[in-house]
């Protein structure tokens, strides 16, 4: 039976690492029993160009229709003029709100042969492997009212909600949970419970969702600007990281640093129904067309939609394994080079496909 993925390459690099994700899932098909077939459409920046909508209806139409949807990336110095509604970013959000992408996962693995790719010291670094699990659909980045108004006197004043309601912080909570019961059964929930009653709420809903269900899981909680110093301070202590949706975005980029490269972190935004997957950095257009971008956190992301969407952790585990075999034989991109001797993102992906043949 046949799989149908959605690709959306997106702006920027997006095109040349979604290429290197597909000669990965070309490999899979061809030597393995992958059976995959795949549709691009365009989204973000793309999307505005050919049909001036950063979320064309045919691309929302091939996303639901499909068992995945694999992005790229999104954005560019060339949209920012535009109103907020026709900008890439508002395209992202859009096809996350429209498949009820509420939960987002952004694992921190840091791998042993790029620890001194890190800028932390390597004792403070090594082992560390975070799950952040941050709230997608909700919170500051969608409450109403929004905006930017002028006051009586004049002067203007830009404003935005952050809101949550007990059903969203609920469901983002059990995925944080269910997720720690795999791993080291630790959940951390952060937030600002000191100074804001949205996130005063969010930390009594965990609170008690953890009693009523999820006793046997450790729960701690911490303050959003705690957090940010102790990821840099001690990062070993965390497990599974729970968050609103600004504080997931902030605090998972910190932690992609270190792992030495954002350019090593995949993600995976997942619904009721519906799930995507993309590398958790942007779309770089300053290295765009230069063949210079690290492909890897796009293929480990093909490697979550494996493991979640398609239940397929057997090839999951192989792409993985792909992965670690080519930074074991000393393969870097530039931004993992440190000076030394470095290949091209498409030199990256050959690299994790031979090395993924050879496991067949």
């Amino acid at each position: 039976m046949s799989v149908k993925i959605a690709v959306l390459p997106g702006d920027g690099i997006g095109r040349e690492i979604v290429d290197e994700a597909l000669k990965v899932l070309d490999v899979l098909n061809k030597h393995f029993d992958l059976n995959a077939e795949w549709e691009e459409a365009a989204i973000g920046g793309a999307g505005y160009d050919e049909s001036g909508d950063p979320y064309p209806e045919a691309t929302r139409k091939l996303c639901r229709d499909s068992d995945a949807v694999l992005l790229g990336a999104v954005g560019g110095p060339k949209w920012e003029p535009l109103d907020k509604p026709l900008r890439p970013e508002a395209g992202l959000l859009r096809i996350r709100e429209d498949l009820g992408l509420f939960a987002n996962y952004r694992p921190a693995k840091v791998h042993e042969q790029l620890i001194h790719a890190s800028t932390l010291k390597p004792e403070v670094i090594q082992g560390v492997d975070i799950l952040v699990v941050r709230e997608l659909v909700s919170g500051i980045y969608f409450g109403q009212p929004r905006g930017i108004e002028t006051l009586p006197n004049g002067e203007k004043r830009g404003f935005n909600t952050l809101a949550y309601k007990t059903s969203e912080i609920e469901r983002i909570a059990r995925k944080a949970f269910e997720a720690a019961r795999l791993r080291r059964n630790k959940v951390c929930s952060i937030d600002k419970a000191n100074v804001l009653e949205s996130t005063e709420y969010w930390r009594e809903v965990v609170t008690a969702l953890h009693a009523a269900e999820y006793s046997d899981v450790e729960l701690s909680h911490m303050y959003v600007d705690n957090a940010a110093m102790q990821l840099i301070r001690n990062p070993k202590q965390f497990d599974v990281i729970v968050t609103t949706n600004m504080f997931g975005d902030i605090l998972s980029d910190e932690a992609s640093m270190l792992t030495g490269s954002i350019g090593m972190l995949p993600s995976a935004s997942i619904g009721e129904v519906f799930a995507m997957y993309e590398p958790i950095h942007g779309s770089a257009p300053d290295i765009a067309g230069q063949n210079l971008a690290n492909p890897l956190a796009t293929i480990l992301s093909v490697s979550m939609l494996l493991r979640f969407s398609l239940d397929r952790a057997d090839l999951a585990d192989k792409v993985e394994q792909a992965v670690e075999n080519t930074l074991n034989a000393g393969v870097r991109t530039v931004d993992l080079a440190d000076g030394g001797v470095s290949v091209s993102c498409s030199g990256m992906g050959d690299a994790v496909c031979k090395e993924l043949e050879a496991l067949a």
